[in-house]
C-alpha cells in the first residue's frame, strides 16, 4: 500500500509516495490501525489537532453504519419471502388453531321393553313378577336332582347352580326379599323355579340381580284378573300406577299432577282478585 504525502522543502512543495507497508490480520485488526495511525503522525499533522479524535470516531461510526447498511442490504437479497398458497395458508391456520375438543356424551343403556310377564329373558335363565313376588326360571340339563342344586337366598343376594360347577346366578337383588317367605323347587328335574318375595309390594323390578339389562317399568301391564285378588287399598294403588303410566306415554299429566291442577283451579275460583297467569305449578 502507498499513500502520497506532500513533503515540503525550501525551494519547492511537490508530492512525493512513501511506501507504507502493513498486513491486514482480520484476526488483530487493532495492530494494522496502530500502523497507520504512526504513519500519520510521522508523515503528517493529523493527529496533532485538537479535532483529531473527533474526527477519527466520527469516521469509525460512519464506517459501520455504512457496514451496516450493506449487510442489511444483503440479507434482503438472499432471503426472499416464500409465498404461500391459499391452501397452505388455510392448513396453517387449521393447525394454528386450538384443538376443539369434542364431547362424546356417554350413550346410557336404553331400558327394554319387558316380556310378557313383566319381566325379562336372559340366556342362562328368566325371570317374571309381580307387585308382590318375583319368579326366576332356571333351566338346567335334564335328570337333575334336587341334592345337586346349591341354592341361597338372603335378603339382597340371591345365589344358585350345580354341585361342582360354576354359579349360574350369584350377585345382588334389584330390591330386598324376604327370605323366609322365599323358596325354590325342581320341576320335572329340568328346570329350576326360585320364587322371591318382595320386601317393597309396591314397586316393579327393573332387573332380578343388580347389572343385568333393565327393563321399561313404564311398559309393565299387571293382569286385570289379578286385581281383583288384591285387597282395596293395594287394587287403588295398582290402578293409579297403571293410570300413571298411560298418562305418560302419552305426555298427559299424571294423577297427581291433575290434583294439583284440581286445587289451583279451586283456589283460583275463589280469589278472583289475584292475578294468576304466571302462576307455576311445583
Amino acid at each position: 500500500m502507498a499513500i502520497i504525502s506532500e513533503v515540503e522543502d525550501e525551494s519547492t512543495t511537490r508530492p512525493s509516495i512513501l511506501p507504507f507497508r502493513a498486513t491486514l490480520d482480520s484476526s488483530n485488526p487493532s495492530s494494522f490501525l496502530e500502523k497507520v495511525f504512526n504513519f500519520l503522525g510521522e508523515q503528517s499533522d493529523f493527529l496533532k489537532k485538537p479535532s483529531a479524535e473527533e474526527e477519527i470516531s466520527a469516521a469509525v461510526k460512519a464506517a459501520k453504519e455504512k457496514l451496516r447498511k450493506a449487510e442489511k442490504k444483503a440479507e434482503k437479497e438472499t432471503v426472499k419471502p416464500i409465498e404461500k398458497k391459499p391452501a397452505e395458508k388455510e392448513s396453517v391456520a387449521a393447525s394454528s388453531s386450538e384443538p376443539i375438543e369434542v364431547e362424546k356424551k356417554k350413550q346410557e343403556p336404553c331400558p327394554i321393553a319387558p316380556n310378557k310377564g313383566n319381566g325379562y329373558d336372559l340366556e342362562s335363565y328368566s325371570w317374571v313378577q309381580t307387585l308382590q313376588e318375583v319368579t326366576v326360571n332356571i333351566p338346567v340339563p335334564s335328570g337333575t336332582k334336587a341334592r345337586s342344586v346349591v341354592c341361597e337366598i338372603k335378603k339382597n343376594r340371591l345365589k344358585l347352580g350345580l354341585k361342582g360347577q360354576d354359579p349360574i346366578i350369584d350377585g345382588e337383588l334389584y330390591r330386598s326379599v324376604k327370605p323366609d317367605d322365599c323358596y325354590w323347587n325342581i320341576e320335572d328335574q329340568k328346570m329350576i323355579s326360585i320364587l322371591l318375595t318382595k320386601q317393597d309390594q309396591m314397586e316393579w323390578w327393573k332387573c332380578c340381580v343388580k347389572g343385568e339389562p333393565e327393563i321399561d317399568t313404564q311398559k309393565v301391564e299387571p293382569e286385570n284378573s289379578k286385581l281383583a285378588d288384591l285387597d282395596p287399598e293395594t287394587r287403588s294403588t295398582v290402578e293409579k300406577m297403571m293410570f300413571d303410566q298411560r298418562q305418560k306415554q302419552m305426555g298427559l299429566p299424571t294423577s297427581d299432577e291433575l290434583q294439583k291442577q284440581d286445587i289451583l283451579k279451586k283456589f283460583m275460583s275463589q280469589h278472583p282478585e289475584m292475578d294468576f297467569s304466571n302462576a307455576k305449578i311445583n
